[in-house]
């Protein structure tokens, strides 16, 4: 009795990448797929967000064209794929490992949740808005005191602790009174202040693409109860965090430091 083996994976794969190369060779428009994606990362790393949801469209379009039927799951896996692309980037722009593998996760997780045939632009609005997000976060300050420009770095990359003015001028070796000061002085905006920002505007995905209660929330950006959280929130989002939530298309609340001061 003769047995025909199996085709192994490599056989199975080199024999789907050769029939894919020659069905390409008849489709329009695959030889700027690549160019395209290349300027979207490049308007990305530049924080240039409408520009970006636009290359992104294109991508699209291009997929769908080839996918057909199968639009929305190739669209899926696209998401998947860029959201790990972004996050070799923010590794090259020295963000911690544990919060780009965290970035990768969040991407992929906003996708699982949201993904389907009438949402899935809508998801490509959403983690064009979390990329430049997190990497508008990895900018050099450009203020002129160099202790200033380690601080937001420093919070930015440690804005889920419980973090104090205390700890942080401890952190610097400086005293509390002077790094107060010149914070303000050259940000524009008090210490405590800043802290309360960063913590509103990372709050806003959780309360979006996460089922964590508003309370567990407010916990985990560290405001002492949920009502002072809330209040916080609209101070800067002009919506309480429920409003936020319950409304897919109210926009991100962003808070920019001025260039230098």
């Amino acid at each position: 009795m003769n047995l025909i083996a199996a085709p192994s994976i490599q056989e199975t794969i080199s024999k789907i990448f050769m029939e894919e190369s020659e069905e390409l060779t008849h489709f329009q428009g695959i030889e700027e797929f690549f160019e395209i994606e290349t300027q979207l990362i490049y308007e990305i790393n530049h924080l240039e967000k409408e520009r970006a949801k636009q290359s992104l469209r294109k991508l699209i379009d291009l997929i769908s064209m080839r996918a057909q039927k199968e639009t929305i799951k190739a669209v899926r896996y696209y998401y998947i794929v860029l959201a790990s692309v972004m996050a070799r980037k923010l590794h090259e722009m020295r963000v911690p490992p544990k919060k780009a593998f965290a970035f990768n996760y969040a991407c992929i997780e906003m996708v699982d949740k949201h993904m389907n045939d009438t949402e899935f632009l809508f998801v490509a609005d959403e983690l064009i808005e979390f990329f430049i997000s997190v990497v508008s976060e990895r900018k050099q300050p450009s203020f002129g005191h160099q202790t200033v420009n380690k601080v937001v770095l420093y919070i930015n990359d440690e804005v889920e602790r419980d973090l104090s003015v205390e700890e942080i001028a401890k952190h610097f070796n400086i005293s509390t009174s002077h790094l107060s000061r010149i914070f303000r002085e050259h940000a524009g905006i008090t210490l405590v202040e800043y802290l309360n920002v960063r913590r509103v505007e990372e709050s806003q995905y959780y309360l979006r693409h996460s089922d964590k209660g508003i309370s567990e929330i407010s916990k985990q950006f560290h405001f002492c109860n949920q009502s002072y959280f809330t209040r916080i929130f609209k101070k800067y989002t002009t919506v309480t965090p429920k409003q936020f939530r319950d409304s897919q298309h109210i926009p991100y609340f962003r808070y920019n430091l001025p260039e230098s001061r």
